[in-house]
Parts: structure tokens; C-alpha cells; sequence
């Protein structure tokens, strides 16, 4: 089996172009790729190393590698609100968090707006294992945006 690496880029490039236009960025693809990177290493840092393995199991390349970039396996993080969820994307996001997720409504905005996109690529079983995972108050990003 080969692999086409110019059909993953072509996928990428589209998906990133749709995921700015979701967010309002308009062509801003460079921005779009921080919030989508900041997101899905937030998440990946709450939930267990199991169902990282399940979710990335359904995302096209493009998106585990983004998933998978840095990742450590280290020791779940703790999050009890979505306050601290934003903290934690944050600080995957790094310095220019201050320009990408300053405002705590357009951050969780953009949270939800990424999981409605990620939603044509993941099973609802699989939704609901990561949502059992969530805490509390981080169960409704999940079953708002996604489930429906």
C-alpha cells in the first residue's frame, strides 16, 4: 500500500479552508490551524489515553497527526469547567493565545464550533465514550454540539 501524501495535503487544505470559514476567520488557515491544535491537544489531555486511541481512530490522516503532534502520554489532566478547558487550550495555544482566544465567549465558541465540525468524522458511540469522560460541567460541549 502507498501512501498519497498529495490527497492527504489536498484533504487538509480543505478541511482547514471550511474549519476557518466556521469560525469566521475568513482565510486566516494559520490561525484556524492554532484553535484546532490548541483544541484537540486540550482534549486529548482529558481523556483517556484509551479513547484518544478511539478517536483518532476515525479521523483522517490529516487530523491524527495533528492530534498526536507532541503528544507525551503523560498523566490525565484534571479540568472541573470549561473556564479551565479554555485555560488548558490556551496554553496548548502558547504566546499568541492572546491574539486566537483572548475573549472567553469567542474561545468557547470556537471550542463548540470545532466539535460541530469533528462531528462528520466521529461515531456517536464514540462521542458518548468521551463524553462519560468529561467532567460535569464540559458534558453539555459534547452533547449540544455534537450528538444531534
Amino acid at each position: 500500500m502507498s501512501l498519497n501524501f498529495n490527497q492527504f495535503a489536498s484533504e487538509a487544505n480543505s478541511f482547514m479552508k471550511l474549519y476557518a470559514k466556521e469560525l469566521n476567520l475568513k482565510d486566516d488557515k494559520d490561525k484556524a490551524g492554532r484553535i484546532l491544535s490548541s483544541i484537540l491537544h486540550g482534549l486529548r489531555e482529558i481523556i483517556s489515553t484509551e479513547e484518544s486511541l478511539q478517536l483518532i481512530a476515525q479521523f483522517p490522516m490529516f487530523l491524527k497527526a495533528v492530534y498526536v503532534n507532541g503528544w507525551t502520554g503523560r498523566k490525565k489532566v484534571r479540568v472541573k469547567n470549561m473556564e479551565e478547558f479554555l485555560d488548558l487550550v490556551r496554553d496548548f495555544n502558547g504566546v499568541t493565545s492572546i491574539n486566537d482566544l483572548d475573549n472567553d465567549d469567542v474561545a468557547e465558541n470556537y471550542v463548540n464550533t470545532t466539535f460541530i465540525v469533528l462531528r462528520k468524522y466521529i461515531s456517536l458511540g464514540e462521542l458518548e465514550d468521551i463524553r462519560t469522560e468529561l467532567p460535569k460541567d464540559l458534558k453539555s460541549m459534547i452533547y449540544q454540539n455534537m450528538m444531534f
